[in-house]
């Protein structure tokens, strides 16, 4: 991967707009991590902060998901029976399973942001099927990567808020602490790869704002010299 010796990122101390100048600036933005970690809500502001796309992995193509009840929809029988019946094992292959099937398509849409058809249009780009190991082995130009991660006592707290654990049945909680372990096992590995290959990552759940968040992914990101790696070597931050 060739180093950006042109067009970095200028992060304003005010956190105003962001531009990116110059034939070398950064055209895809990735931010993985695991669920409920705020990669979406970062993802927007980044992606408004830089006036690109903003798009999700979940969009490509869907995976059981958020298995509790929300005013707009109720949980599909085919979402509770798959946290229901699969032990965590069985979850986190089939989730693993998922993402290596849609890495294709990810990798395509990168691809077309970075030096293809769709150059032209900046994105940034959020979800779990961001594997560290996969990412890490892009060779497109003009692109760059970070985790999201949050402790567990922060992810388990947003989970029981969006799913009103303390007024759910036993089986909604059941359905809920499933998801949870999945995600906390899903945030290990993919810990373990974002440690193994020294890349970037930063918590999310220290109490900064999304602003301030997106500033420091912004500040990563200008700092890479290859997809996830900065001269930070990928320390926590």
């Amino acid at each position: 991967m060739r180093k950006r010796a042109a067009g970095r990122i200028a992060v304003p101390a005010a956190g105003g707009p962001v531009r990116v100048v110059g034939m070398g600036g950064l055209r895809v933005v990735l931010i993985g991590g695991t669920s409920n970690v705020g990669k979406s809500t970062v993802t927007r502001v980044v992606a408004e902060r830089l006036r690109f796309a903003y798009r999700s992995t979940d969009r490509l193509a869907r995976h059981p998901g958020r298995p509790w009840r929300t005013p707009e929809r109720d949980v599909p029988p085919h979402v509770a029976e798959h946290y229901a019946a699969l032990p965590l094992d069985e979850l986190i292959a089939s989730v693993l399973d998922h993402y290596a099937r849609l890495w294709p398509r990810v990798e395509d849409l990168i691809t077309a942001h970075a030096t293809g058809a769709e150059a032209g249009t900046g994105l940034v780009l959020e979800g779990s099927a961001l594997w560290p190991t996969r990412v890490a082995g892009l060779t497109v130009p003009h692109t760059a990567a970070v985790w999201l991660t949050a402790g567990e006592t922060v992810v388990r707290g947003r989970v029981h808020g969006a799913g009103r654990y303390a007024e759910a049945t036993a089986g909604e909680r059941h359905l809920m602490d499933k998801f949870l372990a999945r995600t906390g096992r899903y945030q290990s590995l993919m810990l373990s790869e974002v440690h193994r290959l020294g890349l970037d990552h930063l918590d999310s759940g220290d109490g900064r704002s999304p602003e301030e968040l997106a500033d420091a992914v912004l500040s990563i990101a200008a700092a890479q010299h290859a997809v996830g790696r900065s001269s930070a070597e990928g320390r926590p931050r």
